[in-house]
């Protein structure tokens, strides 16, 4: 390279680099500072969506578990031996006389 092209690309280089570039180049240093926000902010709201998630997952098993618990105490108690045993303090008997049937006759 000659001297001059050396001047002339040291010059260049002092533009790029220089006082001028930076005032130049201000919307576009502030539109990467925003997408950085945007960026974190999306990540923040990522993070509490997958934790509300996980709550509601955990909340749904333990309602589940509930249910399937006051399912079987329900079906145990409506037994008939169990309704018997419910009956028997309050002074109800089983009936042993079966039920008789009235046939109408037109």
């Amino acid at each position: 390279m000659s001297e001059e092209q050396n001047i002339k690309q040291k010059g260049d280089w002092k533009n790029v680099i220089g006082y001028r570039w930076i005032p130049k180049n201000i919307p576009f240093f502030l539109f990467l500072a925003v997408l950085a926000v945007l960026y974190i902010a999306n990540g923040h709201m990522a993070d509490k969506t997958i934790r509300r998630i996980s709550d509601t997952e955990r909340e749904i098993k333990q309602l589940e578990f509930e249910y399937k618990t006051a399912k079987s105490e329900v079906m145990a108690g409506s037994r008939e031996e169990q309704i018997v045993k419910a009956a028997t303090p309050l002074g109800l008997k089983l009936d042993t006389v079966p039920p008789v049937r009235i046939k109408v006759e037109n």
